[in-house]
């Protein structure tokens, strides 16, 4: 449980103060290492809730990376429970 808290605030730290590809880095980690890691999804919400933009490309959408990390959540899952070596 302490070790699922501290990779949160680290991502949350990274979030902040890192570039967005060690966030993402430390995300997509964080998904495969633990049993459902929503904390992820949260996270990324608040960084597009701090420093989303409109992405024309996306249609105006401002909530890229946290529509990205709930479809990366639950592709990681589905393919954590065909995989034989995992839990």
């Amino acid at each position: 449980m302490l070790l699922r808290i501290s990779a949160s605030i680290l991502l949350l730290f990274s979030i902040f103060f890192m570039p967005f590809w060690v966030s993402v880095i430390l995300a997509i980690a964080g998904m495969f290492y633990f049993a459902i890691f929503f904390e992820a999804t949260i996270i990324f919400l608040i960084s597009d809730l701090f420093y989303g933009v409109k992405e024309g490309m996306f249609h105006g959408e401002v909530f890229v990376s946290f529509i990205l990390a709930i479809i990366a959540l639950g592709v990681i899952e589905i393919s954590k429970k065909k995989l034989k070596f995992y839990k």
